[in-house]
Formats: C-alpha cells, structure tokens, sequence
C-alpha cells in the first residue's frame, strides 16, 4: 500500500528555505561562542508576540527548525503517520512542564552569577544546549517518523498556543487571526488532499466551523493545504472576511449534491493502466447529471478519503453513469481501487458535482483542449454537443506523450468522419512513429482563428497555464474560457 501522507512542497518564501541555517549558528557555533545562545531570547519574545495575534504562524513560516524539518529531512524522511500519544494533550502538557522546569532550574543557577564577566556566557549556553537538544531530538523524529513530529509537543509550540489563547480571551486577535478558510464547503471533494499534505497531519477539510474556517490550535498557518488544493477553494482569512467569502460563492453546480449507494456492474480495461468503472444507483436510484460533470468516489473510510472523477457516460436516464480511472504510480486512491473494487461491490458516490465544463449549448464554435485522461469529460459532451447543441463547429484537440496513450479515438474519428461539424485533431509530444504529429496542442492551438469560439480546457496544471497565456495572447476574451485540472 502506498503512503497515504504525500511529501509535498513547504517551501514557499525565502525565510523558510534559509532560516534552518540560523540553527548551525546557534546550536553548534554556540558550542564555541555561548553569547550567540542569546539570539534565542528575541526570539523567543517574538513567537510569543506573534502567537498572540496570528496563532502558530511561527511554526510555519518562520520557525528555523520548521524549515530544516521541511526543506532538508523532509525528503529522507519515512513520513509515517505521527502516533496520537506525540500529538496528545498529555505529551504537550508533559513536554511543556518539563521545558520550563529545566529552563527555570538553570535560569536561577546562572543569575546566581550575575555580575561576573562568564554571566552572558552562562546564559547564552543554557540556550545553545536546549537548542541543540531540540535540534537532535527533533531531527530523528523528522527520520524515523514525520518531518514535523517534533513539532506536535514542541514546548515552543505550546506557548504559542497559550499566548493565542490569551489574545482570543481579550478579543484583540480578531482581525489578524487568519486562518485557513474555504469559500465553499459545498464545492470540497473531501479528497483529503489538505489531510494528506499537512505537515501537523491535521485533517481541515472535516473540521470546518459554522463561519468556514479551520479553528484547530494545531494549524501551523504554513498554507501547504492552500497551495494544493485541487479544487482552489482554501485561502487564509479572518473572521470576517471568511463570512463576506461564503456569501459571494457561486456554488452553480454543487447545490444538487447528494450521497447515493452504487453497484459496480461492469469494469471494463480500456488500456494497461486505464480502466472504466460502470455503476447502477441503487439509493437514490436516479441523479441528473450534465455532460462535464463529475462524481465524487469514497475509496476508503478511514481514512475518510474520496477522489473526484468526471462522468465519462451520456444521461439516459439517470440510474446509471461511468467514470474512467488511469492508475497512478505511487497513487494511494488508484492502488485501492485497482486492487479492491470489484463487480458486485456497493460503494458511495457523491453526484453531480461541477460547472466548469458545462458547455453552453448556445455556444455557435467550440474548441476543446484535452491531454492525457483529461480526454474523459470530452466523451459525454462531444456526443451531447452533436445531438443536442446548436454549435456549427466543435474542434477537439486531444495531446499525449505517445501514440498509445489515446483512449477512445475510434469514437471521436467515427465522429469526425459523421458530422462536418466536427473536427479531431491528435498530437503526440514524443511519438515513436510517424503516424501522429509531433507537438503539443499548443501547437495546433496557435494556427486557429478563435473569433467567437468558447474554449473548454481538461488536462494538466502544465498544459492548462500553457493554454491559458496562449489564448490571451491571441485575445481571447476570458469570458469565454473555461478549464477544469486533473
């Protein structure tokens, strides 16, 4: 079984890329020069300051061993799940308690001395070796367990927490306590991808308050979640400006959401690693679902985790639909359902979901863009657009690496070959053969005349940016863009 935690990148400003080198300046040219331990006084007057106004942001922005944790270890470490007994309220109370013990017994020990010349030396050594332990402790846990183990009862942590509790207590936080919040629960595909990348291993995404927003203590304010949600809906934001967020979100395509029972009745292998998954509704037994569309599959419960797959099958009648799934190397979902699902099984489907790739049947020129699986959404809504739209040209370009990454061309040549309406078009970025021009859509993109074309875009983060510069370029007005990552 894959790991279900994804390493994943932290490091987004410079400070927690460099600031882990301010450990080797204190924890070992301490060991040399004890005065540079005093650097540990500031900040931890700062930490303190900042807790009481923006909860643990030091942890996750600032923190020195945060960012040796996330940007050095991180990629050697075993990312296990952190054991509850490190993230208890025990541990924390055990771990803070004997932190301030220690610190306060050689505090008064060394100001038994204040006055002589060795004082500051004194001082700045009892903060070298609680750094330096730090450093130790934290980086095996970092090793053996998770990156940010340490961080789950860190002593700092705790007075953070306890400084923010105070600032909430007086009310003088509310305008600079920006948490994590999301603009629409009901657009979340309870993918648990803000679970899976958080380096705390909190999990946000089950956890909303009645204002939308992540209330843990816990939360570092390190924004990984935000930077890797697939559906964009995460963003930091206080109290207030969470609340105007929820009121301005159109939620045009997720309101008829419902949670139905499913039968697998048919698993058909498309290509080696490609596969279409068939279901029967059973409770309730009809969903009404559009063409671009897409479903959220429950892959295990617990953890709780659904992966969102567009419905690759035309509405007849609303008890039956389709999805196709690729499977991923190292994928976590497509391992379970490559292994687990199978025909006969009952399993939970969220649908419909999305409006992203609802095509505008008023719409005269369509121009659709796919590459790789990205191709799916396309299925339903060619056939749908060639029965049921007024669209006098409809242009799909689909891209792959190589010639035999094409799922479901014969359909879309019958199609070219049947309508002149429509129009197929492949590209193959590393063809083997000279059967498929070499390219990218790009490519074919460049040499169109897009007046009046709506544009629908499925595929890559990469392909979509790719796509996106290229019609502004050639003034496509944004209005009339539309995409959906994969």
């Amino acid at each position: 079984m894959n790991s279900y935690h994804i390493k994943t990148n932290r490091i987004f400003t410079p400070v927690r890329k460099y600031a882990w080198l301010f450990i080797f300046l204190v924890a070992l040219g301490g060991l040399w020069h004890p005065k540079l331990g005093l650097l540990i006084i500031p900040v931890m007057l700062t930490l303190g300051i900042l807790g009481f106004f923006k909860g643990k942001y030091w942890c996750g922005n600032l923190c020195p061993h945060g960012s040796f944790f996330d940007y050095i270890i991180q990629p050697l470490s075993m990312n296990k799940k952190i054991p509850a007994p490190l993230k208890s309220r025990t541990m924390i109370i055990i771990a803070f308690s004997w932190f301030m013990y220690m610190l306060t017994r050689r505090l008064i020990r060394v100001f038994a001395i204040y006055g002589t010349t060795s004082f500051l030396d004194r001082l700045g050594y009892i903060f070298v070796i609680n750094y330096l332990m730090v450093t130790i402790l934290g980086t095996l846990l970092a090793f053996l367990i998770s990156p940010r183990a340490w961080c789950s009862f860190c002593p700092m942590g705790t007075f953070e927490v306890l400084s923010y509790k105070l600032g909430k207590l007086l009310g003088l936080n509310r305008h600079t306590d920006k948490k994590v919040s999301v603009t629409a629960v009901e657009k979340c595909h309870k993918c648990a991808t803000c679970a899976r990348v958080c380096p705390m291993h909190l999990e946000p995404f089950l956890h909303f308050s009645g204002s939308n927003q992540f209330d843990s203590e816990a939360c570092i304010r390190c924004s990984t979640c935000i930077e890797c949600c697939p559906a964009g809906i995460l963003s930091t934001s206080n109290r207030e400006e969470a609340m105007v967020a929820v009121g301005c979100a159109d939620v045009t395509g997720y309101n008829e959401r419902k949670i139905h029972e499913a039968e697998i009745v048919a698993i058909t292998k498309v290509k080696k690693d490609v596969s279409e998954f068939k279901f029967r509704l059973i409770d309730p037994e009809t969903a009404n679902y559009k063409p671009g569309q897409f479903i959220l599959l429950k892959i295990t419960d617990e953890p709780l985790l659904y992966r969102a797959y567009t419905i690759s099958s035309i509405n007849e009648d609303g008890t039956t639909l389709s999805i196709i799934v690729k499977k991923i190397e190292g994928g976590y979902a497509t391992d379970v359902i490559f292994n687990t699902f199978k025909e006969g099984n009952i399993v939970t489907i969220e649908v419909p979901l999305g409006n992203e790739l609802v095509v505008d049947k008023s719409a005269n020129k369509l121009l659709l863009v796919a590459n790789g699986i990205g191709i799916t959404p396309f299925i339903p809504i060619v056939e749908d657009a060639l029965k049921n739209s007024g669209a006098k040209e409809i242009h799909l370009i689909h891209g792959v690496r190589y010639e035999n990454d094409f799922i479901y061309e014969e359909e879309f040549k019958h199609h070219d070959n049947s309508f002149e309406s429509f129009h197929y078009s492949q590209v193959v970025s590393r063809p083997r053969g000279n059967s498929h021009r070499r390219g990218y859509v790009t490519d074919i993109i460049k040499e169109m005349d897009l007046s009046g074309h709506k544009v629908y875009i499925c595929g890559t983060k990469a392909m979509t940016a790719d796509t996106l510069r290229l019609l502004e370029e050639m003034g496509v007005n944004k209005d009339n863009i539309f995409r959906e990552a994969v």
